[in-house]
């Protein structure tokens, strides 16, 4: 099982690679909103920015998300956060079967259909 500062490391690595990235992945991460990432078997729920093609991670809450909703939500397991920034687990796949949860609002959720 995935530790929270392994959780936390995988966070910091995609957003270094958002923020290297080129062409239209570039451009979809180009967004400003807030975002929040609960690991579901840590109990924990990042929270943060992205903004710039850079995520920012500015808390890490026991629990749930807050009540007040980012408008950018991730829910998944530890391991299987580990699993895509490492590049072993398609996001697209793991979206469909459930393993990953995507919430956002429809043009957020068709800006960001080039990072799947």
């Amino acid at each position: 099982m995935a530790t929270t500062e392994e959780c936390r490391d995988a966070l910091d690595r995609l957003s270094d690679s958002l923020a290297r990235a080129d062409g239209g992945v570039r451009a979809a991460a180009a967004l400003d909103r807030s975002l929040s990432c609960h690991i579901t078997d840590l109990r924990i729920t990042f929270t943060g920015r992205l903004s710039a093609g850079r995520i920012t991670v500015t808390d890490a809450l026991p629990g749930p998300p807050p009540a007040e909703r980012a408008q950018i939500r991730l829910t998944m397991a530890g391991d299987d956060l580990l699993a895509l920034v490492a590049g072993d687990l398609d996001f697209a796949r793991a979206w469909a079967s459930g393993r990953v949860r995507l919430e956002a609002g429809v043009r957020d959720l068709l800006r960001l259909r080039s990072l799947l």
